[in-house]
Parts: C-alpha cells; structure tokens; sequence
C-alpha cells in the first residue's frame, strides 16, 4: 500500500466502522445547527452563536471522519483487484 495517498485516493479509500459512525453523527450536528442558524422565527443571540459551532464542528467532524483509511480493507480490496486482473488475462 502507498503511505501517501492524495486527498482524493483518500476520500475514497475504505472508512473503518468507528468512523463512518462519527462522520454521520458529524452531518447530524451540522444539519442540526443549519436548520437553527435558518430557522424562521426569532431565536436568542446564544442559541445563534452556539448553533454556528454545532454547524463547524459538525462539518470538520464528517470531513475528518471521512479522511481516514481502513488499511486491512483497503489491502484486501488491492489483492481482490490483482487477481480479477489476473483472471482477466488467462481467460
């Protein structure tokens, strides 16, 4: 496996269970804190300004959550891939 993987190969490389969780619980918080800052009636100023951090660090939860690569299964996929390969070829 390679140790550094661009941004995009990382984005789409295999999230461990853990972190698909947290990434969920990320978008949760920030839609949570969208909806509040949208809201259509009048909210106070601390439940504005506590519905922004929700929105920020619901985001950066889900896109950190996103980044991280499940070795192993990346791994098995790269075998599975060389062997389909393989098979192609002999067929």
């Amino acid at each position: 496996m390679k140790k550094n993987l661009n941004i995009t190969e990382r984005m789409k490389a295999p999230t461990p269970k853990f972190f698909k969780v947290l990434r969920n619980v990320g978008l949760v918080l920030a839609a949570a804190g969208g909806y509040l800052l949208a809201a259509p009636i009048a909210i106070p100023a601390t439940i504005v300004k506590i519905a922004g951090y929700l929105t920020v660090a619901g985001g950066v939860m889900s896109a950190v959550s996103q980044a991280t690569v499940d070795n192993d299964e990346m791994n098995l996929n790269q075998v599975v891939k060389s062997v389909n390969g393989i098979r192609k070829r002999t067929i």
